[in-house]
């Protein structure tokens, strides 16, 4: 059986932690950003994590390699 791919779509978006928590970055970032006040738009930069175990479980095996 062949090695496992990373999925390369979720490596760009994801990054798991040295604890093995999965990061990810905020939406609503990219357009229509006139009318987002600046300390909303000041928060959307921070990095966040992912809070359901379910999706943490498919985004770890998406990004194993």
């Amino acid at each position: 059986m062949p090695k496992m791919k990373t999925h390369r779509g979720a490596a760009k978006r994801f990054k798991v932690t040295a604890s093995g928590k999965v990061k990810r970055n905020r939406d609503y970032k990219s357009h229509i950003l006139t009318k987002k006040s600046p300390k909303r738009k000041r928060h959307l930069r921070q990095e966040t994590l992912v809070q359901t175990t379910g999706d943490t479980k498919r985004i770890k095996r998406l990004l194993q390699a």
